[in-house]
């Protein structure tokens, strides 16, 4: 009998780009999982930053709450963004997906500016009604373009091998992580089910530059590697 694939790692991403929290277990609803980057970077005009340009992204942490955010990063002080600094409903660019979100927290853009040595914008999605540009029932947070993204861990065991060097799951930056299946089987599967809820697979994920960023040092890899691979 063979195995059935099970749930074997969980995150969330609170700020699109910036370190992933490793969750044990979550709600879940259609905008994917609480807090899932609820909060970005973006440049003066609204236009969303990544780790694709600002790889040192990935070494700040965020802790989310009801209230607002903690931003934490190497050689700087602790900041606490709460929810009421933002005050200013502004056009917002992900993915050429355009819609308004909230921008006037101060001291976070000064804070994340110093950080990145550019002059940059903090962003709350609050309650904007953002939506799946294949399915508009769909709500979205500032994730590319879908709330989850899985990966299969043997599929990244597969390409650590062909690779030769293991590769850390952060590189790829999923939610939900299925153990338990044979690599790249996730390709094909159309619907799955975790506890009780029921998830459709709406499409592949075209994998970036962003993978070559290794989540402990925020340097890009030279060799262009795995994304070469």
């Amino acid at each position: 009998m063979s195995a059935v694939p099970v749930l074997s790692a969980l995150y969330r991403y609170p700020v699109k780009s910036m370190r992933g929290e490793s969750l044990d277990a979550s709600p879940v609803g259609p905008h994917g999982l609480p807090y899932d980057r609820m909060w970005m970077v973006a440049d003066e005009g609204g236009r969303f930053v990544t780790g694709r340009t600002h790889p040192e992204l990935v070494l700040v942490s965020a802790r989310p709450g009801p209230a607002g955010v903690t931003l934490s990063a190497p050689g700087r002080d602790e900041l606490f963004v709460p929810n009421s600094a933002f005050t200013e409903a502004w056009p917002t660019t992900v993915w050429g997906s355009e819609f308004p979100a909230w921008r006037g927290a101060a001291a976070a853009d000064a804070w994340v500016s110093a950080y990145l040595g550019s002059r940059l914008r903090f962003m709350w999605i609050g309650a904007t009604a953002r939506r799946v540009k294949t399915d508009t029932d769909v709500p979205l947070t500032f994730a590319d373009g879908y709330p989850l993204l899985l990966i299969g861990q043997a599929s990244l065991d597969a390409l650590s091998a062909r690779l030769g060097r293991p590769l850390a799951m952060a590189r790829f930056r999923p939610n939900l992580v299925v153990s338990g299946a044979e690599a790249f089987a996730e390709d094909s599967w159309k619907r799955i089910r975790i506890g009780g809820a029921i998830f459709r697979i709406a499409k592949p994920c075209e994998r970036c530059v962003f993978t070559t960023v290794d989540p402990e040092t925020g340097h890009k890899a030279l060799d262009q590697e795995p994304l070469r691979t």
